[in-house]
Formats: C-alpha cells, structure tokens, sequence
C-alpha cells in the first residue's frame, strides 16, 4: 500500500509539472523553452506535452482506483448481537 501511496505522489507531482509547462496560446512557461521549441518545432512540442498530461490523469486514475481496492472493508455490526454479548 505505501508504495501505491509514493507511486500516487509521485505522479501527481510530475503531473503538475507537465501542466505548468503546457500553454495552448504560446505563453507561459513553454515560452522559456525556446530551444527545444526550435528543435521539435511548437506543433510537435505541444502534441508532446498534451499526450504526457492525458497519460499522467489515466495514470492517477488507475491509481486512485487500485489504491481503492486495497482499502480494508468496514465490518458492519448488528445492534442486537451487540446487546447480547455485552449482556454475558
């Protein structure tokens, strides 16, 4: 469980990393990173950083979910069963 829980982190950081550096308008943070821009061209940079983002959220989400699954199931107690044990 707590390496879900680090894995989970850790995602959700990079995730917001990616998203800081992703501006649609060319303003922004991606502006600093002309260079690269120049390089791979604006299209294919932002192509890039949108398809990092959406596999970032799928990520979290099948994280969220498998951590979901190891959550320990609440038993549930019956009010007359109650009484009667504590009535012993």
């Amino acid at each position: 469980m707590t390496i879900i829980l680090i894995l989970g982190i850790i995602v959700a950081i990079l995730l917001m990393l990616v998203i800081l550096v992703q501006n649609p308008k060319g303003g922004g943070l991606s502006t600093n990173f002309s260079q690269g821009n120049q390089i791979f061209g604006v299209e294919k940079t932002t192509d890039i950083v949108e398809k990092i983002t959406w596999g970032g959220a799928i990520l979290i989400f099948v994280i969220s979910l498998l951590a979901a699954s190891f959550n320990p199931k609440e038993k549930k107690s019956q009010p007359g069963r109650q009484a009667t044990e504590q009535s012993k």
